[in-house]
Formats: structure tokens, sequence, C-alpha cells
């Protein structure tokens, strides 16, 4: 399959000072599969896949609960005549791998996912393995004991966290080095800037954004009048009700102006924003459309002065973001 960006036109990027080098975005792999309504057909979702490889995409993402299960699969088949090129990172942390049965980091439990993710994934090593989330009835030493065991049996090579609090990676990275976290990091989720930056910036812990185009709201493409499949997960989060997303516009019309003045879209300025935060952020926009993903990856090569990252600042700051990310019931989960 031909390019559809130059493959040069990504640079690449190292996670925090682990040896860990991946293309400065990476590709989330759960759209095809899960949250966004009905999963793409399987030969068209490893069609997006191989496209984001054959552009210079180095850096995959999956999860057991992708699906369930059925993301790891699409993921290791699309992936396999390039398996040794690309770096796959999956996740455990969650009870039968459904986010609605809550948490679950038992030991034993971490290793039946591991084993399970190398067969689904058809690979003999995890590229990076992440906590999902942190399991508030599992001490985090014992997850991070966990994990170094299965690095020095050879079946993972670098351990992840996801959404943890300064203090949990604090204790993990004691027992085991964390490689990354992922959490979620945009224009309109700004939380990690609090603490967590400083923290992965001190311990030289590489950042994976997760939903960096705000799960599509900041391309400008959903409005008040967008109807979901009733699938769609986006449904039942508060920022997505029809009242925010109309409130929320004054957003999509500040990153409008900028693109329109760097002859760039507004997912692109929003995914150069990311790049342009530290040399060790990673985002990983997924999409289902060919066209959509050679729009991302045209992210890359938008440079933003100190200029134009004060313009933006200056837009944004003053807009007061509708819309809590998990309606209540998720939040104690989804938002720790």
């Amino acid at each position: 399959m031909p390019s559809i960006v130059r493959r040069s036109s990504i640079q690449k990027r190292k996670l925090g000072r682990s040896n860990l080098e991946v293309s400065a975005l990476g590709f989330g792999c759960m759209g095809l599969s899960f949250g966004f309504g009905p999963a793409t057909e399987k030969k068209e979702a490893i069609k997006v896949i191989r496209a984001a490889y054959d552009a210079g995409v180095t850096f995959f993402d999956t999860a057991e609960t992708y699906g369930p299960f059925t993301n790891e699969e699409l993921v290791g088949e699309a992936l396999a005549p390039v398996r040794d090129k690309v770096v796959i990172a999956t996740k455990f942390g969650f009870k039968n791998g459904i986010p609605g049965q809550g948490t679950d980091s038992k030991p034993g439990r971490i290793r039946a996912v591991a084993d399970a993710a190398l067969n689904r994934l058809n690979t003999e090593v995890i590229d990076l393995f992440y906590q999902h989330r942190v399991d508030p009835s599992i001490p985090i030493e014992d997850v991070a004991g966990t994990v170094k065991d299965l690095i020095q049996e050879g079946k993972i090579k670098h351990f992840g966290m996801s959404e943890a609090t300064a203090s949990d990676i604090r204790r993990a990275h004691a027992v085991q080095l964390v490689t990354a976290l992922q959490s979620e990091y945009s224009l309109w989720w700004r939380e990690p800037e609090k603490e967590i930056l400083s923290t992965l910036e001190e311990l030289g812990i590489g950042f994976v954004s997760f939903s960096p185009l705000g799960k599509g709201f900041l391309t400008g493409a959903i409005s008040d009048k967008t109807e979901f499949d009733k699938t769609d997960f986006r449904n039942i989060l508060p920022r997505f009700s029809a009242q925010a997303r109309e409130a929320n516009q004054a957003l999509v019309e500040a990153l409008r102006q900028i693109a329109k003045r760097k002859n760039a879209t507004k997912a692109q300025i929003t995914l150069a924003w990311l790049l342009a935060q530290k040399p060790w952020i990673i985002p990983i926009p997924g999409t289902t459309k060919l066209h959509h993903l050679e729009e991302n990856l045209g992210g890359a090569s938008v440079e933003l002065t100190a200029d134009d990252l004060k313009a933006i600042h200056d837009a944004i700051s003053p807009i007061d973001v509708q819309g809590d990310r998990y309606p209540a019931q998720l939040q104690s989960l989804l938002n720790r």
C-alpha cells in the first residue's frame, strides 16, 4: 500500500529516559473495535492500521477491554508482517476485561492477561504493558512487582500506568521503572498540567496522550445536532450532552481561527500543540477513516512558534469547558 504521508515526515521520540523510541504520533486502535459505534469491518480496519504504519507510525495502542479482546486480535493480525518494526502497547486491570465489572490487578490476573494478550497479538513479547486503571484493593507495589517478574521472564519489555496519581506513579516506579503514563490530555482536558507532567519529568517517564482530539470534538466535526450511534459511549458522557456540545463550540471556534492563520486544520493544531508541550509526549489519535488518518498525521509537520503557543493559550484559557468527562457513577473508577 502506498504511503499517504511521507514516511520520513514523522519523527521519533523516546518515552522519557527509557530506550523505547516510537513515532511522535502513535495510533490508538480502540475505536476500530469498541466505543464509537459498530466495529469497523475487519478488512477495512487492517487497511487503516497498515496505512498508519506505511505513513511512519510505529506505536500502536490496544487493550483486552477493546471489544473486549477482538481489538488485540485485529492489531496482532494487522501488524504481523512488520512486528519487528513496531511497538505494541496493551493493558491489564479490569475484571474479565470488562470495565463495568471493576478493577482487578491481582498478580494472578495480571499474569493471565499477559499470557492471553501474547496469544491474541501473536507475539513473543509485549513491548509496553499498562495497568489500565489503578486497583485500590491491590498495593501498587505488588502490581509493579508482578510486572517486574514478567519483564524478567521475557514476556514484557516495559511497564506503563494509566490515569494514575502522582503518588501511585512514584510508589510503582520505586519497584519497577515506569516507562510511560497514558492519560487523557488535550486542549479541553488539561488536568495533567497540575501535577502529573512535573512528576513525569522528574522521574524520566514518558507521557502518552489518549483522546488528544477530545474524542472527536476538537476536530469541529461534532455539533449539538450530532446524533451518535446507540452503541457510541459518548452518549453517556456529560461533556457530550447536546447542551455541553453547544456551549463548548467556543473552543472549536478559537481553534478554527488559529488553524486558519497556520493553514492547517483544527485537528492538526490540536495535535501540534500537544507535541509542543514536551519532547516526551506522544499523542495517540485514532480513526477509522484513511482521510482522517492523513489529516492527523499532518499534525506532526505543523510547527508552532512561541507566538503561536501564546496565541493558543490566550484564546483557550478563558473558555470554561462545560460537562464532566464521565458520568457520576464512573467517576471513582475512571477519573481518579
